[in-house]
């Protein structure tokens, strides 16, 4: 029995009003429910997920920012390079945009929502082209370049699970 993708992801968040507003306007997430104050539960446009996101208000706290025990980060990905994007611009013009990074099968750009919890959305390279992108270098995360990336796909190809791949 193989996992396949994540389902959902559920986050402890300071200031519950503030975070759907950040990840409606920036990622495009839509609330399927609310429960004022306490929680929030988010949905992906055409997700057949009851929620892809839940959020739950703790108060006062935020992320320190540093390495700790427990959850690194998520990753979300995008169907197209023009969704990443949009995303990149959405994410920039928020002040969340942290990091963007070529990890060869996927190019990926980081941010922080406003509790300071770190995540990923990232864009999957199409299979066919895996070996000769692992071949670019014996590094397997470089900085992201954006001219090399959008000369080499088309911005509105469709790939991962946008594209039907099953894994």
């Amino acid at each position: 029995m193989p996992v396949r993708r994540l389902n959902h992801a559920v986050l402890y968040v300071n200031g519950l009003k503030r975070e759907v507003e950040f990840y409606t306007q920036t990622l495009g997430f839509e609330v399927r429910m609310e429960i004022p104050g306490r929680a929030a539960f988010l949905r992906s446009p055409g997700s057949v997920n009851d929620h892809d996101l839940g959020l739950f208000d703790i108060g006062a706290g935020r992320a320190t920012g540093g390495p700790q025990v427990g959850l690194y980060h998520l990753a979300w990905e995008v169907g197209t390079l023009a969704e990443l994007v949009e995303a990149r611009e959405k994410l920039r013009a928020a002040g969340a945009l942290v990091g963007e990074s070529d990890h060869r099968l996927s190019k990926s750009l980081y941010a922080k929502d406003p509790s300071g919890i770190e995540f990923e959305v990232m864009w999957r390279v199409p299979v066919e082209d895996w070996d000769s992108e692992l071949a670019q270098g014996e590094a397997y995360t470089v900085p992201l370049d954006w001219d090399r990336t959008l000369t080499r796909w088309d911005a509105g190809r469709e790939t991962g699970s946008a594209a039907g791949s099953p894994t």
